[in-house]
């Protein structure tokens, strides 16, 4: 057995109890549940040419696995989460190690005790540590804009290092900010670590999918009551009917061929494109891959190398670290970011949170309220950051609410 492939020309709306748009976690996860658990025929739409979403991985023309929409790097304290994947997948043991490239000079990222002997020395650094666990504590993360907040000189010296030679032009890089314009819930994400600890996540749980993602996928969606559609989007077959004429009227159900889809219709997608961007587009950052491959068994010194003060793309992933491959070749990956300004050539990767842009969001979210068998799910749809593991439990929890009317029948 395997994914069940249809042709959307073939499909009946009929034959179908659930609907869901998109097959990365979000989508593929619920569509699993209400399969398995409610008995449900589900059918998925999905704009690309394969599922998975941006976890997508493939082997490159040397015969590199590669992910083509960006490092994902499975990590997570939710175990139940953990266990759940692990029936779709066995997990390789690897713990990400990124370092920052400074001036030619390889520092651990998040930044802490021994990137701040390679800073500062190791007898300067010694004072700093001891200020830092006098006034945080041993073992804890700071935030860049804490330690800002701090009077003392040593606080202020190490402050302003990270600010200016981890944080700034990074931010400024991945962004397209200043780093006063960028929500405070991105600059948590670039913390000092009071540790010795160089790896870049202290989660219980970390790994990679041994098989890669995509088989992960492909046995997760792999059932006899879940059907896929590729290269179908969401917003050229859907019909959607709203209350009134007016640009703010609420949407009252969709139209699937012709016929109202009354079933639960999970969507993962951007919320603005489902609407055609009446409102206008939110904005987002969308990213660019270069690929160079080598005939070397290495090129970086650990998985993932940020440029932090140099270059112009972000980063560069060697994905051999990551798959744990074994050949004579690798392949390594630079980013770019990018402002997303053309929906028909990009993709958006991450939306730019202010209060500006959530008050636009939820303009477009306002549109649904209504219409109480549609929920909007994931980075895209909610217009959130939430890493994979949070996407995995939020799918979990949305399939319990969509199943429970049926399962306590069922009890009854």
């Amino acid at each position: 057995m395997s994914v069940s492939y249809v042709d959307f020309k073939t499909v009946d709306p009929n034959d179908y109890d659930a609907l869901i748009v998109g097959s990365g976690f979000a989508g593929s996860v619920v569509a699993r549940e209400l399969a398995e658990r409610g008995q449900k025929r589900v059918l998925i739409l999905e704009k690309r040419p394969h599922i998975g979403g941006n976890m997508y991985d493939e082997y490159d023309e040397a015969g590199i696995l590669v992910h083509r929409y960006g490092p994902h790097i499975f990590h997570t304290n939710d175990e139940g989460v953990y266990r759940y994947l692990e029936r779709f997948t066995e997990w390789s043991d690897y713990s990400h190690h990124v370092l920052a490239d400074w001036y030619g000079t390889y520092m651990p990222v998040p930044f802490n005790k021994n990137s701040m002997e390679i800073a500062f020395g190791k007898e300067r650094a010694a004072e700093l540590i001891d200020k830092l666990i006098e006034t945080f504590g041993d073992e804890r993360k700071v935030t860049i804009n804490e330690l800002r907040a701090q009077e003392d000189p040593d606080l202020s010296e190490i402050a302003d290092f990270v600010y200016r030679n981890v944080f700034l032009y990074y931010t400024q890089k991945q962004w397209g900010l200043t780093p006063e314009e960028v929500d405070p819930s991105v600059t948590a994400r670039v913390p000092v670590f009071i540790s010795r600890d160089n790896r870049y996540f202290q989660d219980a749980y970390q790994g990679m999918p041994r098989e890669g993602y995509t088989k992960l996928f492909e046995n997760m969606l792999e059932h006899p009551l879940i059907d896929v559609c590729l290269h179908v989007e969401a917003e050229s077959v859907f019909d959607l009917e709203f209350e009134d004429d007016t640009e703010d009227a609420s949407l009252q159900a969709i139209l699937l061929k012709g016929q109202e889809f009354e079933g639960p219709i999970v969507y993962t997608g951007p919320l603005d494109e489902l609407f055609l961007a009446r409102f206008g587009r939110l904005p987002y950052r969308s990213l660019d891959f270069v690929y160079e491959t080598y005939d070397t068994e290495h090129k970086l010194p650990c998985g993932t190398v940020n440029y932090t003060v140099t270059e112009d793309y972000t980063r560069i992933t060697e994905f051999k670290y990551l798959t744990e491959q074994v050949s004579p070749k690798t392949t390594i990956m630079k980013e770019y970011s990018r402002a997303y300004d053309d929906p028909d050539r990009q993709i958006p990767y991450y939306a730019i949170i202010n209060a500006e842009n959530e008050a636009h969001y939820e303009r477009y979210r306002s549109l649904i309220d209504d219409l109480d068998n549609f929920y909007p799910l994931g980075r895209l749809a909610e217009y959130r950051y939430y890493n994979m593991d949070r996407i995995v439990r939020l799918a979990l929890d949305l399939a319990d609410t969509i199943l429970a009317p049926d399962e306590g029948t069922n009890e009854a």
